[in-house]
């Protein structure tokens, strides 16, 4: 289990996370929505420790992670995905991958299985990540975050720019994650390409918590979404 308990954070004096408390359980999808500006990126940033907490923890299975140096984090199981990606992009498609074995210590078995959720990437291993299309490069920004045996996984904005087969490809691969037991906490600005696989919903309001729903009760009702992302 990811938990945020009271989070306060932000960029220098300016605070942008104000007591934020959330709880994505193993094997569960949360959705977390918000405006632009809301606070859901800096969210991911406080997570991975690349914000310093002014009070508040972040814990992973019972082990408080929010007093850990940044390249720490990920090395207790926790995998981020930013938005933009974030490759190697001089590097090879294996290298990039190579790099994500290397956090935990991975082997090439557990190389083999992520290649298995990608096919793609398998033919293009000697390829550099700059050279891929843009849904290549999320399947690659995916498989390498993957290739740590998360128990927590982080994705911001994972269907930003892409056509639809890629965006049902990622969400294909998220799925399986929640059915192997990995924790994740999605951002997203296309609700309808994440309702359908989301299992609870968080909104998050200038840095504050908002409800947090089932998502059964958005499909039904989505004048829920429009009251908190709607322009």
């Amino acid at each position: 289990m990811l938990e945020l308990d009271a989070v306060n954070a932000g960029y220098g004096r300016a605070q942008v996370l104000r007591d934020l408390s959330l709880k994505v359980e193993a094997g569960e999808i949360l959705c977390l929505l918000g405006r632009n500006g809301a606070g859901k990126t800096t969210t991911m940033q406080a997570i991975m420790g690349l914000l310093p907490l002014m009070s508040g923890r972040v814990v992973l299975d019972g082990t408080d992670v929010s007093q850990l140096p940044p390249h720490e984090v990920p090395r207790h199981g926790i995998g981020y995905i930013p938005q933009g990606r974030r490759l190697f992009s001089g590097l090879t498609v294996a290298q990039n991958l190579e790099i994500g074995l290397r956090v935990r210590g991975s082997g090439k078995d557990v190389q083999e299985e992520v290649l298995d959720l990608f096919p793609r990437l398998r033919e293009r291993m000697d390829q550099k990540a700059q050279t891929l299309s843009g849904g290549e490069q999320q399947m690659l920004a995916t498989a390498r975050a993957l290739c740590l045996r998360p128990k927590a996984l982080l994705l911001d904005e994972p269907t930003e720019g892409l056509q639809p087969s890629m965006i049902e490809a990622i969400r294909q691969v998220i799925v399986r994650m929640r059915a192997a037991g990995v924790a994740i906490l999605l951002v997203e600005q296309r609700v309808d390409a994440v309702l359908s696989v989301a299992d609870r919903v968080a909104f998050i309001e200038n840095g504050r918590n908002g409800e947090v729903l089932p998502a059964e009760a958005l499909r039904q009702d989505h004048s829920i979404v429009d009251r908190y992302v709607g322009v």
